[in-house]
């Protein structure tokens, strides 16, 4: 069970944080185990939990927005990122404008701070309460993905029995799995036992 032993590996909570980039995570909250669909997505709570893992939260305390529309929304929103990500992943053309729609719903500003060290850094804060304030690092994600990211990096999991998506920043850029600890292993063991029985039936 795939789904379920990357869980217990990484002490998961929820969708398993194995991409290396949040657009790549963002893919991973629809899974499969033994050939079964598994969705982490099934409440908006669960949709908050999963951004707060980023440190995507609300900017005040309350929400602006009706039961059930955040998790219809970041549906919306994996969905396009998955068309947007396979077409860019086959160097098809894309279709940026709904992608665009999220963008322009985060609403946010300039901030002058200070670091731990006192010293100044610029950033951008959002001033809004609502599903723009949730997504839009999302959207903005997959947007940088697009615009940065390399096509021959953009991976998915080799394990016949895995969908997850990763985006491979090893330094030889030959990473072949989700977890090499979890998906890895369970192909070079499959592979062991094709030997195993080949050369068994050889012996015989």
């Amino acid at each position: 069970m795939v789904v379920s032993e990357i869980l217990h590996e990484e002490t998961l909570t929820g969708a398993p944080m194995l991409g290396d980039h949040l657009a790549m995570d963002l893919l991973n909250t629809e899974a499969r185990n033994d050939g079964k669909a598994i969705e982490f997505w099934n409440s908006d709570d669960d949709v908050l939990q999963w951004l707060a893992r980023y440190d995507i939260t609300l900017a005040a305390e309350g929400k602006t927005f009706a039961a059930g529309e955040l998790l219809t929304q970041a549906k919306a929103l994996r969905s396009l990122a998955r068309q947007l990500i396979s077409a860019f992943k086959e160097e098809r053309p894309l279709e940026i404008g709904e992608l665009n729609q999220y963008l322009r719903a985060f609403d946010t500003a300039p901030h002058l701070a200070r670091d731990a060290e006192g010293k100044l850094k610029l950033s951008r804060i959002s001033h809004s309460n609502g599903i723009g304030t949730l997504l839009g690092p999302v959207a903005q994600a997959i947007a940088e993905l697009l615009v940065e990211g390399k096509v021959d990096l953009v991976k998915r999991c080799e394990h016949p029995d895995c969908i997850l998506w990763f985006y491979d920043r090893t330094k030889a850029h030959k990473r072949r799995w989700c977890s090499m600890a979890i998906c890895g292993n369970r192909y070079k063991a499959a592979q062991f036992r094709k030997r195993s029985g080949s050369s068994d039936a050889v012996q015989e």
